[in-house]
C-alpha cells in the first residue's frame, strides 16, 4: 500500500486508508471521530488565493488609519495599531507590546504572505522557492493570530470608555473586523491536502 493512500489522525495517530469522498463530505477517525479530512471544491484553492489577497489589502488599510479617535476633556487623540505597540514598548510594557505585535500584526502578516506565495507558485504550475517550508510554517502558526482576541479586547475597551470620553471608530477598526472574516474564510477554503498534492506532482 503506498503511503499517500494513507493518513495519519491528527489527534490519536491512528493511521486509516483515504478513500474517495463525495462533494460536502468529510472522513472522521474511527478511534477518537476527529476529522481527518474534507471533500474540497476544485477551484477551493483558488477561492482561498482570492480570499488572501483581499485580506492583505485589507490589512494594509487596517495598519495605515487609525483604530480610534479618542476625545477626553478637549484633548484628541489617535493612534494606529503600530503606534500603540511602539506606545506600550515606550512605556516599560514590553512583554505586552511584544505579544500584542506577534499576534495582531506579525503572525497574520506572515500566514498571509505565505498563503499568497504558495497558492500564486501552485496555481502557475511551479514549485515556487520555499513552498514546503512555507506550508508547513503556515499550520504552527495557526494558533497564534488572534485578530478575534484583539478586537473583543478593543470593544471591550471602547464601552468602557464610552462613559468617560467621545469616541469615534476609525477606518482601521472596521478594517480588523473584515480582517477576521476574511482570514477565516480563507483559511476554511484552503485544502492542504490539494496543495501537497499538487506540490508532489510538480518534483
Amino acid at each position: 500500500m503506498s503511503l499517500s493512500t494513507l493518513v495519519a489522525c491528527l489527534e490519536c495517530d491512528l493511521l486509516h486508508r483515504r478513500i474517495q469522498l463525495p462533494p460536502g463530505g468529510e472522513a472522521r477517525c474511527v478511534r477518537c471521530r476527529a476529522l481527518l479530512y474534507r471533500a474540497t471544491s476544485p477551484n477551493a484553492n483558488e477561492r482561498a488565493l482570492a480570499l488572501a489577497l483581499a485580506a492583505g489589502i485589507v490589512m494594509i488599510v487596517a495598519n495605515v488609519f487609525p483604530i480610534v479617535d479618542l476625545e477626553l476633556q478637549g484633548v484628541h487623540n489617535s493612534a494606529t495599531l503600530w503606534e500603540a505597540v511602539r506606545s506600550m514598548w515606550d512605556d516599560k510594557a514590553r512583554a505586552v507590546a511584544v505579544l500584542v505585535f506577534v499576534t495582531t500584526i506579525f503572525v497574520p502578516l506572515a500566514e498571509l504572505v505565505g498563503l499568497i506565495w504558495v497558492l500564486a507558485a501552485l496555481r502557475s504550475g511551479i514549485r515556487g522557492y520555499g513552498t514546503v517550508p512555507i506550508l508547513h510554517f503556515i499550520e504552527r502558526v495557526k494558533p497564534w493570530g488572534m485578530v478575534e482576541v484583539f478586537m473583543l479586547g478593543v470593544l471591550v475597551s471602547l464601552v468602557k470608555l464610552a462613559h468617560v470620553a467621545s469616541i469615534e471608530p476609525g477606518a482601521a477598526l472596521l478594517s480588523f473586523a473584515v480582517l477576521m472574516m476574511l482570514i477565516a474564510a480563507a483559511a476554511a477554503a484552503f485544502d492542504a491536502d490539494a496543495a501537497w498534492e499538487q506540490l508532489e506532482a510538480t518534483l
